[in-house]
């Protein structure tokens, strides 16, 4: 659907609070747009608000291979730090325990709806709630109940942010945080800023460790320098939003110059950082996805690691742990189909990945560029292909740095053939197309010109199957097409 910007029309003004939050949005994005270059101007707004603004690519390449990407999204951490600035601020005026508590509640649920109001956002404030009302009440702080009442409020409104990866970090994240550090807790005679460094270690530790099987599936990268640069950037990153709201109030009133120049240095400061971790060899290292199998192995053995520290507890859950690693690794192997084909399309131009139940992944066409490939095969859940089978003899041959070997149609192999480079039973055949009323056609016959194509069908136990001339469709050995859709992934499971 289409629609001119001309057509746009205001039927009901939104409400007097919902403009007053976004003005007040727009005052502090505009106040560092208009005081700082684009890219320290973009950090601040990431890092107070979650609106990071455009990026290089090679700068948003180095806060992703740094470890430091999620600082430049609005998250829990800032909800906390708005609390305690308030408590802090309201401790010096001299108000009483109640009273300081609403008036940090109130500025972290102002804070939570200028900066969107997201999953984690919400999540950070609801967890707040309960440990303000836990601490007003003499009890524990809540910080774990909160956890669960923020996630049930959220999917009660919104059932579908479980399958939202934002959602899913953010309370993975926080309940890694929770058990690590109340499990692992520094000892209460180390000095203070010791117990600090350790704290902020422990909960990047844990975070990283709860957190890969995210990166693997959904980023397809992993940061090695995480660890130590969050370190370092989580205590600026603070001083960046305190600095950052203190200068945008300032601003408002002609007066930020006051702030500008430490402001500048702070943003400067972490920008160089975010490029010094980035910048080593092997700060970030690609990564493939895990199978559902490996994935849940992985968190049963590492809340068996998070509560070692309960020696009793740890040894009462230590054998369904490894019970439950193996079966799911068992699982996983045994209901892996026989092959996995993935279709896909930009544009009108097509490739296809086949992964087979042996291990053995192929990259048939080279209709996809090679950039956009590669999340294709880590997706799969490799880095790279065992063979590379395009349909013609034009084909862009530069594919082969994404696989071990390359098999050239009328070179290498003609139709009715075996390939011999593959461990499976493919065959290459004259290049199979269809009509647009759903006819099968064979393009039979050497010409020696571009026109020349050739397709590649699999014998397997379920019998044989076929991938169609530039990977446009897949017929089953019954006789079924499935076809590829524009700008779209089909994935088909044989």
């Amino acid at each position: 659907t289409e629609i001119k910007a001309s057509d746009a029309a205001v039927i009901k003004p939104a409400p007097f609070f919902i403009r007053w939050i976004r003005r007040a949005r727009t005052a502090v994005l505009r106040s560092f747009d208009d005081s700082f270059p684009p890219e320290l101007a973009g950090i601040a707004g990431g890092v107070t608000l979650g609106e990071r603004g455009e990026f290089p690519q090679d700068l948003y390449g180095a806060f992703q291979d740094s470890g430091a990407i999620h600082l430049l999204v609005a998250s829990g951490g800032n909800v906390g730090f708005v609390t305690l600035i308030v408590l802090f601020i309201c401790s010096f005026a001299g108000l009483g325990r109640r009273k300081m508590m609403f008036a940090a509640l109130a500025a972290a649920g102002v804070y939570t709806l200028v900066a969107g109001a997201d999953s984690p956002l919400v999540r950070a404030y609801f967890m707040t709630i309960c440990a303000c009302a836990g601490y007003l009440l003499g009890r524990n702080s809540g910080v774990f109940q909160g956890l669960l009442v923020s996630c049930f409020i959220i999917l009660c409104f919104h059932p579908a942010a479980v399958f939202e990866t934002g959602f899913q970090m953010s309370f993975l994240a926080t309940l890694a945080i929770i058990i690590c550090l109340n499990n692992y807790s520094p000892p209460a005679n180390w000095p203070r800023w010791t117990r600090f460094f350790v704290q902020i270690f422990l909960a990047t530790l844990s975070t990283q460790l709860v957190l890969l099987p995210v990166f693997t599936n959904v980023f397809y990268k992993v940061s090695l320098t995480g660890l130590v640069s969050n370190m370092v950037l989580v205590p600026l990153a603070s001083c960046v939003m305190g600095l950052g709201f203190a200068y945008s109030a300032l601003y408002a009133l002609h007066a930020g110059g006051v702030l500008y120049w430490p402001l500048y240095g702070a943003l400067w400061l972490f920008k160089t950082l975010v490029e010094f971790f980035a910048s080593f060899k092997l700060s970030a290292l690609p990564a493939s996805s895990w199978g559902m199998g490996t994935v849940a192995s992985y968190y049963a053995g590492l809340f068996l690691l998070f509560n070692l520290p309960l020696k009793n507890f740890a040894r009462k859950i230590a054998p369904a742990c490894f019970a439950f690693m193996v079966l799911a690794l068992a699982v996983q192997y045994v209901a892996r189909p026989e092959a996995e084909v993935y279709l896909l399309n930009e544009w009108n131009r097509s490739s296809s990945v086949v992964r087979l139940r042996g291990g053995e992944t192929l990259v048939l066409g080279d209709g996809i560029k090679e950039e956009k490939m590669l999340p294709a095969l880590y997706k799969t859940g490799v880095r790279r292909a065992d063979v590379f089978l395009p349909f013609s003899a034009e084909a862009d041959y530069a594919w082969e740095r994404l696989a071990d070997k390359t098999v050239l149609p009328f070179k290498d192999v003609w139709p009715g053939e075996f390939v011999d480079a593959s461990r499976a039973r493919v065959r290459m055949v004259w290049g199979l197309h269809e009509t647009k009323d759903g006819r099968l056609w064979e393009n039979k016959g050497y010409s020696g010109t571009k026109k020349d194509d050739v397709s590649y069908c699999f014998e397997t136990s379920g019998g044989e199957w076929c991938i169609g001339a530039q990977a446009r469709f897949l017929r089953k050995a019954d006789g079924t097409v499935v076809r590829g859709r524009l700008n779209d992934t089909v994935k088909i499971k044989l």
